[in-house]
């Protein structure tokens, strides 16, 4: 059984979630939903115990790090060594996966760590910035393992979640939630069994074929095939969470109709783009003001992107495509800061339709040819290349 995945797993789901929706009308779902969490882990994860043992050292390890960091800030203040130092040791667990990678032979080897690891960091900083002053092993508990979304988020953010679970809902406004969960849910079964099986099949008769028109077929088809994928399996988790009392944010918001990367990154994979955006890139941008690191904030905010994107590719795994792909959107999203802030053409026309409509071609085509290099697909030209020229 895995996560929105096999029939065994909904037919299981559905039981529960009915359950949720008779008790949510009522009071609040907060202990409900950990103990249903806590079921469906058992489940996924207790095949394996070695990931059932690493995912428990990983939710204890992280706890007792973030409260002892709790405990030196409200004491001693905000200490940039110890700060770090947590930030460090926090990301410690994802390293040693990420480096032993395809297998993970880690104590902390388990499906979801990199989700799971973005959520600790977000404490951990929010905690740093005075935003979170306490932490129960309830609450913390409550957030990592909150089942609809730990092993392929969206990456909530502690207390927007744990807000919405105290709350008690008036039967109209849990219902209208419901409902809106059930929409979500249902669109997201379809995307996933459907559209992304259609591109599926599709793109693995052209696996082998390696012309032109096969290289650009092939780009398009996995990019749909991703889309729907991913997407699908967002949105059943965003569904779930909203029957579940939890309004998880979205994910994608329409990203094939963006007309420049920068918009692209604000509607694909939303929740990782903006915890990037928030505590990432505006951090790195605040300090190289306030240390005055580069000439101009185009300059500053240039070499952001690359980093903010560099980070994203090396989260994705340490595999050539992942950093090369990071690396290719970092490039794509500095220029485009670039030719917005200097460009008088850019400045003149951007409003015009026809202007718009070559935009978001090329940007679509960019994209595209950014899947390719995600998917692994063109790994192995470079080497048939080779051969060729020394044969």
């Amino acid at each position: 059984m895995s996560f929105f995945s096999g029939l065994d797993f909904y037919l299981l789901l559905i039981p529960f979630l009915a359950v949720a929706v008779l008790i949510g009308r009522h009071k609040s779902l907060k202990a409900y939903n950990l103990l249903i969490s806590l079921l469906f882990i058992t489940l996924i994860y207790g095949s394996s115990k070695a990931q059932a043992l690493s995912l428990l050292l990983y939710l204890i390890y992280e706890f007792i790090l973030l409260r002892l960091y709790l405990y030196w800030r409200t004491r001693q203040g905000r200490k940039q060594v110890r700060y770090r130092l947590m930030l460090f040791l926090a990301l410690l667990p994802l390293a040693a996966v990420k480096l032993t990678l395809p297998q993970p032979l880690s104590l902390f080897g388990f499906l979801g760590i990199s989700y799971a690891s973005f959520k600790v960091l977000q404490i951990l900083i929010d905690s740093y910035d005075g935003l979170i002053k306490q932490l129960s092993f309830y609450d913390y508990a409550s957030f990592i393992l909150f089942f609809p979304t730990l092993s392929s988020g969206p990456i909530d953010r502690s207390e927007r979640y744990l807000a919405d679970l105290a709350e008690v809902k008036d039967r109209e406004t849990y219902m209208q939630l419901v409902y809106q969960g059930l929409w979500k849910f249902l669109l997201g079964l379809v995307y996933k069994l459907t559209f992304s099986e259609f591109f599926y099949v599709r793109m693995q008769a052209l696996e082998s074929t390696y012309t032109p028109a096969a290289l650009l077929a092939y780009a398009y088809l996995y990019g749909f095939y991703l889309f729907f994928d991913f997407a699908g399996y967002s949105l059943m988790a965003v569904g779930c969470s909203y029957i579940l009392g939890v309004k998880t944010p979205d994910n994608f918001r329409f990203p094939f109709i963006s007309r420049d990367m920068k918009e692209f990154w604000d509607r694909w994979h939303i929740t990782l783009s903006h915890w990037l955006r928030d505590y990432l890139f505006s951090r790195f941008m605040f300090q190289s003001i306030k240390k005055k690191r580069f000439k101009s904030r185009l300059t500053g905010a240039s070499v952001g992107f690359m980093l903010n994107m560099t980070v994203m590719g090396f989260w994705h795994g340490l595999s050539g495509q992942y950093i090369i792909y990071g690396l290719y959107h970092g490039v794509l999203l500095a220029l485009t800061e670039i030719y917005q802030k200097k460009s008088g053409f850019y400045k003149r026309h951007q409003q015009q339709r026809w202007y718009q409509g070559l935009s978001w071609l090329l940007t679509l085509n960019l994209v595209m040819f950014g899947f390719m290099i995600f998917s692994g697909h063109l790994n192995p030209i470079p080497a048939a290349l080779w051969r060729r020229l020394v044969s």
